[in-house]
This record gives structure tokens, C-alpha cells and sequence, in this order.
């Protein structure tokens, strides 16, 4: 039980602006005695972005397993509570997920990518988000240009969303589900919807977050090395949309230019949380064989995380435990930059 203790910290982010509280996963060759400023390495890790209002955890704790995993692959993973959520200071926003829309967050989460890559000795990081985690990635991205090396955006999406649905809506598509007659009149209104979007062409629809797609081409056009993950809808496969729904994928793709290094990948089984087990074990493998192709590892550095996670998992065969297990803190730090 002692070596997963050890193998996380919890830090702050206290530079101006606001505090920030999140949880450092270690790599297995660091000294996990050490404090996290002498570990000296020049590595590129990963920064963990939820959405609204879900905490650093993610549903169902999978970002725990997820940083645990790339953090025994020689990533340092960082999973970070944003102002008015989780840990970390402040009330959450008025109107929250408009906040978020229009990157709200994007110089709070810039300024405090900077302290970190500073505070662990960092080349840079990649940014990974979820759901309207992935606006606030792309906004940042964009922001802190020089830190951010790469994203990883999981179910993203780019339209204006709003919480919730109206309650006529939520009962008509749960009785389109169960029932025969609703669902033939399900499809014919998809249908409809097909045929108008047909005739509009490739205009953007009303609700499209114009900021946002701006902000995904300068981004994208760079050739910065993006993953994106896209779990299945209701009535779709792989990454094509529902019938008479406007195809933002083809969009973004084409806006990326031909400079651009995005990858695409359906996660068939998943659920839109990626919490399930399907789900969770998909996105570890893509993520991973992306970070090997676009963030390899040094020769020295594999060789070293590779004997030392030998060690680490000789000694947890003598404490067995469980990936599922919530984040463990043995050291708080404080960081006055």
C-alpha cells in the first residue's frame, strides 16, 4: 500500500491569479522521498482538465487510473481542479457553461501551466480534457503556446451547449427509445433534418461557437499533434454524426490545414464518461500508443522507467492493490513562484 501512497502528491498553485490544488502521479523513476522541484528532468507530462462541474477525479475515478498508468510509463501526469471546482479556491462562474464556451478559463489555466512546467522541470505538457474540458484545452492551447505540446481531447464538441434539456424534449426522446411508433417518427424527423442540412451545404449552423472554431484552426494549423476520441452517440458509428446533426468533425479537419497532426479515433463501447471498462482500458491504449509515436521516450529514460517499474511492481506484489483505488496524498507542497 505504501509504494501507491508515495507515488502521488498533492500540490498548489498559488502564483497570482488564483490557487490551484491538483495531484502530481509520479513516474517510477523518480525518487518518491524526493521533493518534486530536485527531480530534474526535462520531460514532456500530461494535465488532466475535467469538465464543468466534475472534479480532477473524473467520473468513476478514471483520471486517477489513467495518470497512475502514464505515470508508470515514464509521463508525469497532473490532474488539476480549476477555480470553483474540486479543491482548488473560488465559487464556480455565473452561468458556468457559458463560461466555459468562451474560454473563460483559458488564461487562469494557462498561467497555471506555466507554474507547473516551471515547478517540475517540465518541457511541456499535454493538455488533456473531456467533454467542455476540451474548450477550455483548446482555448488554453492557444494561450499557453509555448508549455502546451500537444492535446488529447476526449468527446469534445463545438456548438454552444446548454445544461440540461427542456422536459418535453427529455420525455419525447426517452418514449422515441421505447417505443415503435416513436421511433419511426424519431427517424422520419432525422430524415427532414438531413434533407435541410443538405440544402444549407457546409454553413455553420446557428448555435456553432464561432471563438472556439477560430481559436481550434490557429491551434490546429500549427501541426501541433492532437488526439481526439470520440465516444458513440445515439443513432451514430464511429465518428460520423446523426442523421440531420451538422458533421463538425469533416469541419475541423478541413479548417486544420495541411500542416496539421490530428488524429482521430473512435472508442466503440465507451459511454460519453469513457468510465466504463470498455471505455477506460480504450483510452489508455490510443493514449498511450499516440505519446510513443508523437512523445517517445529517450533510449535512457525507457530503460530506466522499465527496470525501476520491475522494482515498484515486485513490491506491490507484497501490498496488493487495486488501479480503481481514489487518489492517495501523502505531501502537500506549497509553490511560491
Amino acid at each position: 500500500m505504501k509504494e501507491v501512497i508515495e507515488a502521488r502528491e498533492l500540490f498548489i498553485l498559488d502564483g497570482p491569479g488564483a490557487i490551484v490544488r491538483g495531484t502530481h502521479h509520479k513516474t517510477c523513476d523518480e525518487s518518491f522521498n524526493s521533493p518534486s522541484n530536485q527531480i530534474g528532468r526535462d520531460r514532456v507530462g500530461l494535465v488532466f482538465l475535467a469538465g464543468l462541474s466534475a472534479t480532477r477525479a473524473l467520473n468513476g475515478d478514471v483520471a486517477v487510473y489513467w495518470a497512475d498508468s502514464f505515470a508508470e510509463r515514464g509521463y508525469p501526469s497532473f490532474r488539476l481542479d480549476l477555480p470553483g471546482s474540486g479543491d482548488s479556491e473560488g465559487d464556480p462562474p455565473a452561468e458556468w457553461l457559458n463560461f466555459i464556451n468562451r474560454g473563460g478559463y483559458a488564461s487562469i489555466a494557462s498561467d497555471k501551466i506555466k507554474e507547473l512546467v516551471a515547478r517540475f522541470n517540465l518541457s511541456g505538457v499535454v493538455i488533456v480534457g473531456h467533454c467542455s474540458g476540451t474548450v477550455s484545452a483548446i482555448f488554453t492551447a492557444a494561450t499557453a503556446s509555448r508549455e502546451c505540446q500537444g492535446l488529447v481531447l476526449m468527446d469534445p464538441y463545438f456548438q454552444l451547449r446548454q445544461i440540461g434539456r427542456p422536459k418535453i424534449r427529455a420525455q419525447l426522446s426517452i418514449w422515441a427509445i421505447q417505443s415503435r411508433l416513436g421511433g419511426l417518427l424519431s427517424n422520419l424527423f432525422d430524415r427532414l433534418k438531413g434533407i435541410h442540412m443538405f440544402l444549407r451545404g457546409s454553413v455553420l449552423p446557428e448555435n456553432a461557437n464561432l471563438p472556439l472554431l477560430r481559436c481550434w484552426k490557429e491551434v490546429a494549423s500549427t501541426g501541433l499533434p492532437i488526439l481526439i476520441l470520440k465516444a458513440p452517440g445515439l443513432k451514430t458509428q464511429g465518428v460520423k454524426p446523426r442523421v440531420g446533426q451538422f458533421d463538425y468533425f469533416r469541419y475541423i479537419l478541413r479548417s486544420a490545414g495541411r500542416r496539421s497532426q490530428v488524429v482521430v479515433r473512435p472508442v466503440d463501447g465507451a459511454n460519453h464518461s469513457f468510465a466504463n471498462r470498455l471505455g477506460r482500458t480504450a483510452v489508455r491504449q490510443h493514449i498511450e500508443d499516440w505519446l510513443n509515436a508523437c512523445f517517445p521516450l529517450t533510449k535512457c529514460e525507457e530503460g530506466a522507467v522499465s527496470t525501476l517499474r520491475s522494482e515498484c511492481d515486485d513490491n506491490k506484489s507484497h501490498h496488493p492493490t487495486s488501479p480503481e483505488l481514489p487518489a492517495r496524498i501523502v505531501v502537500a507542497v506549497e509553490t511560491k513562484n
